[in-house]
C-alpha cells in the first residue's frame, strides 16, 4: 500500500514569484486598475521580494481594500434568514479536504456497517423547510452528498437503471439502501414551500443528476428551475486549478467542468455565488489563479451575487489525519484572501465574511478588511461542523444586530440576490426577520431554543 502524500512531498508547477513589485501592485489597487494574477500574488504574499509577511504591508492592503468596500458598497453590513438543509451525506467522491460524507455502502440494508450519516426522503425535507418558512427565513441552502441512487428526475431514473454496468456511473437503485433521496427535483420541489427561494445544486452536483448520459448542464438546470431551484450556490470549485485538485479531489469535478456548469446555470437564467476554499496544500499563485478565472467568468455571465472565501477547516479531514497539511490558513491570511478578493474582483458587488468557517469576532474583523455581507442565520449547520469547526450553527437577528452595532457599521437583513433591503434600527428591538413569506420580525427561536442549540454545540 502506497503511503498518503504528505506536505513535504507536494511540488507545484505554479509557485508564488513574480517580477512584479509589490509597491507597483499596491498602487494599482488604490487607484482601481484592474489587477493581475502577479499583482494578486504580491498582496496576498505582502511581497515576493522578501520571506515571510511584512505586517506594515499587510495593512496597507487591508486599508486599501476597506476604502474600496466602503466606496463601492457603503457602510451597510447585509445578513439573510436562511435554513441549511443537507438531504445527505452519502457520497462516493472522497475528497481529503471533506469529513462531511459518510461512505455510501454503509447506508446500504445489506451491510452489517452502522453509519454515522443522514439521508432525508423529500418529505422529511419539507417538513423541516416548512418548519423554518413558518419561523420566518426566506432561504434554505442545500448541499448533499453524491448519493449513489440520486437521479436528476424520472427520466434519469430510466436511463441510469437500464445502465449495462451502474458500478461505472456510481449508480445503485434506491431498493438497495435504508433511505433513498428521491431524486433531485423531487427534493427541490419539496423544498419549494410558500415561495422560499432555494439555493442548490453545486457543479458537482449538476455534474451527479448527468451522469450516464448525453445531456448538457443547461438541460439539468431547466428541469431543476421547472421543478423550484431559484439560485445555484458557486461550491465546490475549492482551487481552480488542476495541479491542486489533483491533490484535494481528483475524483471532484475538474475546473473546466465547473467553469462549463456555471455559465450553464447563468444561460438558463440563475443568479450564482461563487467561492474559494483555501489555506490547504495550495500557495498564493493558485489563490490568485483562481480569482482570476472567477472574475472572467463574472466578465462572461454577470451573474455572480457574491464572492464567498471559505477557510479550510482542517482537524477532522483527511488531509489533516494523513500529515498532508499541518493546519489551516493564518488569521493574516484570511485577512488578506478577503481584501485581495475586493480589490481583485472588480466586477462582483459583494464579499462575504462566513462566521462559521471564522468565527465571530475574527469575522467581525474580516467586515473591516473589504467584506460586507455576514452570511445567515444557518438555523443548521453540518458540513463545517463536521469537519471540526467549533463555531455553532445559529445566528439570531439579535446576534447580528449587536454584532455589526459593535463595528460601527449598519445592520441590513437582504434577500438572496441583495435586490430587497431592511436597515434595522437597533434602538427598536426585538429583531426578527421580515422579508420573508411569514415573516412577522418575531425572532426565530425562542430564548430556551437558542439555549438548547449552544449546549448542544459546545459538546
Amino acid at each position: 500500500m502506497e503511503r498518503p502524500v504528505t506536505e513535504a512531498d507536494l511540488s507545484f508547477e505554479h509557485v508564488p514569484e513574480t517580477d512584479q513589485s509589490f509597491e507597483n501592485a499596491l498602487a494599482k489597487a488604490r487607484d482601481g486598475d484592474r489587477l493581475t494574477v502577479d499583482d494578486a500574488i504580491e498582496l496576498l504574499t505582502t511581497g515576493t521580494d522578501s520571506e515571510g509577511l511584512d505586517r506594515q504591508r499587510k495593512e496597507r492592503v487591508l486599508e486599501a481594500a476597506d476604502r474600496r468596500r466602503a466606496e463601492e458598497v457603503g457602510e451597510e453590513v447585509t445578513f439573510i434568514a436562511n435554513l441549511n438543509n443537507n438531504v445527505t451525506t452519502a457520497c462516493n467522491v472522497g475528497c481529503l479536504f471533506c469529513n462531511f460524507k459518510d461512505a455510501a455502502h454503509t447506508f446500504e440494508r445489506e451491510t452489517e456497517i452502522e453509519t454515522a450519516g443522514f439521508t432525508k426522503t423529500p418529505a422529511e425535507s419539507r417538513e423541516i423547510v416548512a418548519d423554518a418558512v413558518d419561523r420566518g427565513i426566506y432561504e434554505v441552502t442545500s448541499v448533499s452528498g453524491l448519493h449513489p441512487a440520486f437521479a436528476l428526475d424520472d427520466d434519469h431514473r430510466e436511463i441510469l437503471e437500464a445502465h449495462p454496468n451502474p458500478k461505472e456511473i456510481n449508480y445503485k437503485p434506491p431498493e438497495a439502501y435504508e433511505t433513498s433521496p428521491g431524486t433531485y427535483t423531487d427534493q427541490i420541489a419539496a423544498m419549494s414551500v410558500d415561495d422560499v427561494h432555494v439555493h442548490s445544486m453545486t457543479p458537482e452536483e449538476a455534474y451527479h443528476a448527468r451522469r450516464g448520459t448525453d445531456w448538457d448542464y443547461e438541460e439539468v438546470y431547466s428541469r431543476l428551475q421547472a421543478a423550484g431551484l431559484d439560485t445555484v450556490p458557486g461550491t465546490a470549485a475549492e482551487i481552480l486549478v488542476e495541479e491542486v485538485r489533483e491533490v484535494i479531489c481528483p475524483g471532484k469535478i475538474s475546473t473546466d467542468g465547473w467553469l462549463e456548469a456555471m455559465e450553464a446555470a447563468a444561460s438558463v437564467g440563475f443568479d450564482m455565488t461563487a467561492t474559494i476554499m483555501y489555506g490547504h496544500v495550495e500557495n498564493e499563485a493558485h489563490r490568485a489563479m483562481h480569482l482570476q478565472r472567477v472574475r472572467e467568468l463574472q466578465d462572461r455571465t454577470g451573474a455572480i451575487t457574491e464572492f464567498v472565501p471559505l477557510s479550510f477547516i482542517h482537524q477532522n479531514t483527511p488531509l489533516y489525519e494523513h500529515d498532508v497539511v499541518a493546519g489551516g490558513a493564518s488569521t493574516d491570511e484570511d485577512e488578506l484572501m478577503i481584501a485581495v478578493s475586493r480589490l481583485f474582483l472588480d466586477n462582483i458587488e459583494h464579499i462575504q465574511s462566513s462566521w462559521v468557517k471564522y468565527g465571530d469576532e475574527h469575522g467581525l474583523k474580516l467586515l473591516n478588511c473589504g467584506a460586507d455581507d455576514y452570511m445567515g442565520t444557518i438555523l443548521s449547520e453540518e458540513i463545517t461542523k463536521r469537519a471540526g469547526g467549533g463555531y455553532g450553527e445559529f445566528r439570531s437577528f439579535a446576534d447580528y444586530v449587536e454584532m455589526i452595532t459593535s463595528i460601527g457599521r449598519v445592520p441590513v437583513e437582504r434577500s438572496t440576490d441583495y435586490e430587497t433591503r431592511r436597515v434595522i434600527d437597533p434602538d427598536e428591538p426585538p429583531f426578527g426577520p421580515r422579508l420573508g413569506p411569514n415573516a412577522d420580525g418575531t425572532p426565530l427561536l425562542t430564548r430556551e431554543e437558542r439555549e438548547t442549540r449552544a449546549s448542544r454545540s459546545t459538546k
